[in-house]
C-alpha cells in the first residue's frame, strides 16, 4: 500500500499562495508516497490545473450529500470532481463541532462522494474530555461505525484518526496511544467492510510537523498524515512527505 500525507489548507489561501505548490512539485517531482493537498473551494481548479501531469492530488474540504438543488453556499461531490477534486474531506471535527455535522450526516456524505467516484477521507477522533474519561476508543468506534458506508473499498475510503484535543495544539499523543487507536481502527474495519480494510490508508492526524513525523510514521498502522496548518508551506509540508516516503 502506497502511504499518503495529505494536508488540509482549511479557510487559508488566496492565489498567491499557489506558489507553494510549485515549490512543493519543484522539490517532490516523484515521492515514494501520495501527495493530496484539500485547498479552500476557490482555489480546487487553480490548484488541479497547476498539479496536472504531476503527483499531487488535489481534495475538497467537504461536500453536500445531495448531487444538486436549492442549497445556497454548498457543493455537491459532482462539482467537486469537475473542478479537478480526487478526494475530499469530510466529518473534520471543526464539522462536526461548528457545523453541529452527526455521524449519519457524514456518512450521507460520504456515499454521495464515493458514487461521484471521490475518494472520502472520513476523520474521527476525541475530545480531550473523553479521552481524560477514559472513552476514546469507545467514541472513535461508535464514529466509525456511523459514517463509514457499508460498501467502501480500499480504493473509494481513507480514514484520518484526529484526536480533537491535539489539532493545531502543538500536543500530539503518546506513540503507543497512537498504536493503540489506529490498531483498534483496523480491527473495527476488517469487522465492517471485511478484506478491502487492509488497503484503507489510515492516516494520523493532529500537530504533525516535520519534527515528529517520523517517529509517527513508524507506528504500525500508521499509513500518513492528515496535516493542518504545517501543510501551508512548501519546505514544511515537503519535510513531511520526505518523512512519509523514507518511512
Amino acid at each position: 500500500m502506497r502511504k499518503l500525507a495529505a494536508g488540509n489548507w482549511k479557510m487559508n489561501g488566496t492565489a498567491a499562495s499557489l506558489s507553494e505548490v510549485a515549490a512543493l512539485l519543484a522539490a517532490h517531482p516523484a515521492p515514494a508516497c501520495d501527495m493530496l493537498l484539500c485547498p479552500p473551494a476557490t482555489l480546487i481548479a487553480r490548484m488541479a490545473d497547476l498539479a496536472k501531469g504531476s503527483a499531487l492530488h488535489v481534495g475538497g474540504q467537504d461536500c453536500h450529500a445531495k448531487a444538486s438543488g436549492a442549497h445556497t453556499g454548498d457543493l455537491s461531490a459532482a462539482m467537486l470532481a469537475d473542478a479537478g477534486a480526487s478526494h475530499v474531506i469530510l466529518g473534520h471535527s471543526e464539522r462536526r463541532t461548528d457545523h453541529r455535522e452527526t455521524d449519519a450526516q457524514v456518512l450521507a456524505k460520504a456515499e454521495a462522494a464515493q458514487v461521484a467516484g471521490l475518494v472520502a477521507i472520513i476523520c474521527i477522533g476525541e475530545t480531550e474530555a473523553e479521552r481524560d474519561a477514559g472513552r476514546t476508543l469507545d467514541v472513535i468506534g461508535t464514529q466509525l461505525a456511523g459514517s463509514v458506508p457499508q460498501g467502501s473499498r480500499a480504493e473509494t475510503l481513507v480514514v484520518a484518526y484526529e484526536p480533537v484535543w491535539a489539532i493545531g495544539t502543538g500536543r500530539t499523543p503518546t506513540i503507543a496511544e497512537i498504536a493503540e487507536v489506529h490498531a483498534f481502527l483496523l480491527a473495527r474495519l476488517t469487522a465492517r467492510i471485511g478484506a478491502e480494510a487492509a488497503g484503507v490508508q489510515l492516516l494520523y492526524g493532529g500537530s504533525v510537523k516535520p519534527s515528529n513525523a517520523a517517529e509517527i510514521f513508524a507506528v504500525p498502522h500508521v499509513d500518513g498524515a492528515l496535516v493542518g496548518g504545517a501543510s501551508l508551506k512548501a519546505a514544511d509540508f515537503g519535510a513531511i512527505v520526505a518523512a512519509l516516503a523514507a518511512a
